[in-house]
């Protein structure tokens, strides 16, 4: 049984609502799963139908406008509010500072654990196993098509770890979890509905490249515009001819010249604050 709402992190407002377990029938015990949202409408109903299995379901939400909040409390998870954004890393932290159980499950609002990646951490969490940090392999989805290549598939992510043996970083994007020891590898694969648009990866990745180019800027790094050109460059053939774009067709040519404008931007980010310095 999920216990009511009252754990709190720094920074973080409860949302005083009991919880409960949504599907009662079918739970990994002595798993919390952590998610962080911000107006993810959209998504936040089939991601926690995904995890119905979890004993616990933490949701800290940055300010949502949407109904997300709304959601998440109807489908028993529990929510509480954290609005100052400190970046992906800390505000990660913060999520996993209210999580209850020994074993934490972290995703985006935006990925779905399927049926056989459910088996597999079930397995994990009930037995007894001496490794405490698991990788999925992770698919993304552009489009509505997925993606096979072009360095997006498979995309190793640490997502299932014992909550003493890790932490979040504080990067204020591109997050890693710290942790020491051997790090187990899933087969089955966790599924990214990241971009059902366009407009959501350009959206993703102005954010991202802003993000990024304020923490290096705050470190000193400098930079120059042919050092963005040759980096848009280079994303371009790595993704393209080394990582097999070429095999996922016009989708996988429009990735890897997203992932080009991608490098590019960051570092063109970088260049325009190095200017106003």
């Amino acid at each position: 049984m999920i216990p009511a709402c009252t754990v709190q992190a720094q920074g973080c407002v409860p949302i005083q609502r009991p919880c409960r377990n949504f599907n009662p029938f079918v739970f990994v015990p002595h798993l919390s799963v952590i998610l962080i949202t911000k107006n993810e409408a959209a998504n936040i109903e089939a991601c926690l139908r995904s995890v119905a299995f979890a004993d616990e379901v933490v949701v800290l939400d940055s300010g949502s406008t949407d109904g997300t909040v709304q959601m998440a409390l109807a489908l028993g998870a529990r929510v509480e509010l954290a609005t100052d954004w400190p970046g992906f890393g800390p505000q990660k932290n913060r999520a996993l500072a209210l999580a209850s159980h020994s074993w934490v499950l972290s995703l985006d609002a935006d990925e779905r654990v399927t049926p056989e990646l459910q088996a597999e951490i079930q397995t994990v969490v009930e037995g007894v196993s001496t490794t405490h940090t698991w990788e999925i392999p992770r698919m993304t989805q552009l489009c509505g098509q997925w993606i096979h290549h072009c360095g997006w598939t498979p995309d190793y992510v640490v997502r299932l770890f014992r909550r003493d043996a890790a932490r979040f970083s504080d990067d204020l994007v591109h997050e890693r979890v710290l942790t020491s020891g051997p790090v187990g590898r899933f087969k089955h694969t966790l599924l990214h509905y990241s971009y059902p648009t366009p407009v959501h990866y350009w959206r993703k990745l102005e954010q991202y490249s802003q993000a990024w180019a304020q923490q290096r800027h705050a470190a000193g790094q400098q930079t120059s515009m042919a050092r963005a050109a040759m980096a848009g460059v280079a994303a371009f053939i790595r993704s393209y001819f080394f990582r097999l774009g070429v095999l996922d067709g016009a989708m996988g040519f429009a990735v890897c010249t997203m992932q080009a404008q991608a490098a590019f931007g960051k570092y063109f980010a970088l260049y325009c604050l190095n200017q106003k310095k």
